[in-house]
């Protein structure tokens, strides 16, 4: 089973533009992470899609690979398909370009799914974790997800699910956490596919792969991701990446 870790790289970011060029203790955060995922020894191969030549020019020229999208994209799903389209591949694994800490044992766990699918049931495996105060689980910006009994995914909203009509039932609110591992062939159904209409609504890639009767595992995990969404958030890495390093 081969397993591409694809990095999608878009040099202008909204809330912290530029930020993936950003130096983090003598590297750049992008150059950071896919060092981060290549030593993690858990793909064949290490990629970063990119609409940047800047981006692309760090990656190649510090002896990684990177793929320049020829597309204007609306979803990281989209960029790696590009990417990957002429790759021989069976699993590929979206690492998030602005996260140089990466858990190892998540991304093993990701991979594991498809290690014990013998039937090829499940087409994506997804992470997810508990949401502990009533100000993350009210807050749109964080996408939850309900699952069925086996941990598959039922519905993704940026509404409170499941809503407690019953308070003496205690039933958890999970975040989704946008770490995905596809199929290749299920991802490339999606960059073929037109956004679908719960997709279009709610803003969640994702939900189109439900309403296309795909299966998504989630998986639990306690380790809570570290982005780099702002100039603060690039400071608290560096102090956290010196004292990796102390």
């Amino acid at each position: 089973m081969k397993k591409i870790a694809v990095i999608p790289a878009r040099f202008e970011a909204s809330r912290f533009p530029g930020k993936l060029m950003k130096d983090l203790c003598g590297k750049s955060v992008i150059l950071r992470t896919y060092e981060a995922a290549l030593n993690t020894k858990l793909f064949d191969q290490v990629l970063v899609a990119t609409d940047s030549d800047l981006i692309y020019k760090e990656i190649v020229e510090n002896g990684g690979e990177a793929v320049m999208s020829h597309k204007a994209h609306d979803t990281g799903s989209d960029r790696i398909a590009e990417a990957v389209e002429n790759y021989e591949a069976d699993i590929i694994i979206n690492v998030q370009g602005d996260e140089p800490f990466t858990n190892k044992a998540d991304l093993q766990k990701l991979i594991e799914v498809f290690e014990k699918d013998v039937e090829k049931e499940i087409s994506l495996a997804s992470l997810m974790h508990e949401l502990k105060s009533e100000k993350d689980v009210q807050n749109p910006n964080n996408v939850k997800v309900i699952t069925d009994l086996s941990g598959n995914a039922l519905y993704f909203s940026r509404s409170v699910i499941p809503f407690t009509r019953d308070e003496s039932v205690k039933q958890p609110v999970y975040k989704h956490i946008g770490i995905y591992a596809f199929r290749k062939e299920a991802l490339l159904d999606f960059y073929n596919q037109s956004p679908t209409p719960l997709e279009l609504v709610e803003k969640i890639e994702c939900i189109r792969y439900l309403e296309h009767g795909k299966k998504i595992k989630m998986i639990k995990t306690n380790h809570l991701s570290i982005g780099i969404d702002t100039p603060e958030d690039l400071e608290n890495a560096r102090l956290r990446f010196q004292g990796a390093n102390d």
